[in-house]
């Protein structure tokens, strides 16, 4: 069992920045890929960016590309989101998850541990 908890998120205006945290419990992180999904009100969860085991390869959601940057800690046991160049439509509630498998990165389905979420909002 992994239990992750995020921090970071806030209210942010549009262009601004922000970086999220993951801190995930236990010493078996370094093992997993790591992913962050995102659900806006009324809509699904959707993938937003993900990170192998090593830190070596990441994987963006084409609306984020070149505006976010996953990146990872194993010694700290942690993954962040860097995100800038915000805009209103990035307003959701972020979360991070476990890949055991280190698989289908964009798929929901392959991740097995969730955190409870960080609100982010951007304003117009």
């Amino acid at each position: 069992q992994v239990q992750l908890v995020e921090s970071g998120g806030g209210l942010v205006q549009a262009g601004g920045s922000l970086r999220l945290s993951c801190a995930a419990s236990g010493r078996t992180f370094s093992r997993y890929a790591m992913g962050w999904f995102r659900q806006a009100p009324g809509k699904e969860r959707e993938f937003v960016a993900a990170v192998n085991r090593s830190g070596g390869d990441t994987y963006y959601a084409d609306s984020v590309k070149g505006r976010f940057t996953i990146s990872r800690d194993n010694a700290k046991n942690t993954v962040y989101l860097q995100m800038n160049s915000l805009k209103p439509e990035d307003t959701a509630v972020y979360y991070c998850a476990v890949n055991r498998r280190g698989l289908y990165y964009s798929v929901y389905s392959e991740y097995d541990y969730w955190g409870q979420g960080t609100q982010v909002t951007v304003s117009s």
